[in-house]
């Protein structure tokens, strides 16, 4: 079994705080909206779940009823805790979370154990129970993700994206306005000492703001898109924009490599090169200005995912700096070649990230699956959606870009009307597009599972 794509390291999934993608808050076209009520046949035959409740499929002698339902926007932090019903969890996916309480017995029970073999024993049971406690409390969270309404999902996609949260927009934008200025205080570092080393720390510190311009040119680009030419929008122009910056770093990197081969194949006639301390102070506040980032991300980086990939970022940020400090006071306080053989080793390591860095945007170009937990939910939302809906034959979801394209094939009854199916079908669709990470949503309705599947790899033409 192939295992999940790492996209962790790819540009387009990193927080920007200029807010490129903003997430759909506005319904398609707000019209009435049907509520079934404990007489209507949808009520009798089942129920609904993820919040936005499909209208009941008319009667042929009923008037047409609105085809997309409207997104209703509340105040998610007055609300009490959910209570779970048949209604909102018919596969009652709720009895089986775990109290926390459950959970720190499970530590407790295992570590009263004994078989003999001393404390190795014991050792070995608390591993096991940490790892039993690990999967309940990763089943918890899979639980109450798939139970969210989607409404939800998508308020908290905004919340994310700095609209209500102190801590993440310190993060996301103290991150930005760091970056701006150590770039700054790079460029003098590396131009006024004419170190190797410091001017390959000063070429990785020049990303991080040159990038948020590419992202807000791509952005532009993406807005002035013509339907007629780009039926299905440039949102890729972002990660092909990242993909050119990933090899222009790394050409960057590789003509340090030659000049600094150059400098080591010419030698030195003085032991050591001169010291500048002015350049090592400003490539010393770049690193500790970094180090407080990298602690202020690491005490969030299980909070936000987003925030995760920015403290891998200042972590790799503080290796490089702190290696080009080293290698270019030891150039002048040791020996002349070790700022050149410095500069190599940061050259080489710089081109391994970014070419680690372009693999994740290619496979986001392409068309990568999305992770298994986005395609629990998205199986789930489908199954859920109404009592209509018998099975789910297929669910597709892979990346064109940063967000995903959904294919989802559902089974209906064949004696069902046309008005009828195309509704339940289109609402399916109308609720996959609410979530924040979706770009396009196709609902394919059949009648039977027996067939072989519509779609086919062309390997071959």
């Amino acid at each position: 079994m192939n295992s999940e794509p790492d996209l962790r390291h790819a540009i387009s999934m990193r927080p920007n705080p200029f807010h490129p993608h903003p997430y759909r808050s506005e319904s398609p076209r707000p019209e009435s909206v049907h509520h079934p009520t404990s007489s209507d046949p949808v009520r009798k035959k089942g129920a609904t779940s993820t919040a936005i409740e499909p209208t009941t499929p008319p009667t042929e002698d009923r008037d047409p009823i609105s085809r997309h339902v409207a997104h209703r926007e509340s105040d998610v932090e007055g609300q009490t805790l959910p209570r779970y019903t048949e209604d909102n969890d018919p596969y009652q996916l709720a009895s089986r979370i775990k109290s926390p309480t459950e959970i720190d017995l499970i530590r407790a029970n295992t570590s009263r154990k004994r078989d003999g073999c001393g404390p190795l024993t014991i050792n070995k049971n608390a591993y096991k129970a940490r790892k039993l406690q690990g999967f309940y409390e990763a089943q918890n969270e899979n639980i109450e993700r798939l139970l969210k309404p989607v409404d939800d999902h998508r308020r908290q996609a905004k919340e994310e994206q700095g609209a209500s949260h102190l801590k993440y927009q310190i993060a996301v934008q103290g991150s930005f306005i760091a970056n701006v200025l150590l770039a700054g205080l790079q460029l003098y570092g590396a131009a006024s000492s004419g170190s190797l080393s410091l001017f390959t720390t000063m070429a990785d510190a020049l990303f991080d703001p040159l990038s948020n311009v590419t992202l807000i040119l791509c952005n532009r680009a993406v807005k002035r898109v013509d339907a007629r030419k780009f039926p299905s929008g440039k949102a890729r122009i972002e990660t092909a924009g990242n993909i050119f910056f990933c090899f222009l770093m790394c050409a960057v990197s590789a003509i340090i490599i030659v000049e600094s081969i150059r400098e080591l194949a010419m030698g030195s006639s003085e032991k050591t090169k001169k010291f500048h301390l002015p350049s090592v102070i400003a490539v010393a506040v770049a690193f500790c200005t970094k180090l407080g980032l990298f602690l202020y991300c690491w005490a969030l980086r299980n909070m936000y995912s987003q925030i995760r990939i920015l403290w891998e970022d200042h972590r790799n940020d503080l290796l490089i700096n702190g290696f080009g400090v080293l290698t270019s006071v030891g150039g002048s306080r040791l020996r002349w070649w070790i700022d050149p053989m410095g500069a190599i080793i940061l050259s080489f390591l710089i081109i391994f990230l970014w070419l680690r860095t372009a693999y994740s945007e290619f496979q986001l170009l392409i068309g990568v699956t999305a992770d298994t937990h986005m395609l629990q939910l998205i199986t789930y939302i489908s199954m859920t959606h109404s009592p209509f809906v018998r099975q789910i034959d297929t669910v597709r979801a892979y990346h064109s870009g940063p967000r995903l394209i959904v294919e989802v094939d559902i089974v209906m009854d064949p004696e069902e009307s046309l008005r009828a199916t195309h509704d339940v079908a289109e609402e399916l669709q109308t609720k996959l597009e609410s979530l924040p990470n979706v770009e396009r949503a196709y609902v394919h309705v059949d009648y039977e599972t027996s067939h072989a599947p519509e779609h086919f790899l062309k390997k071959e033409l």
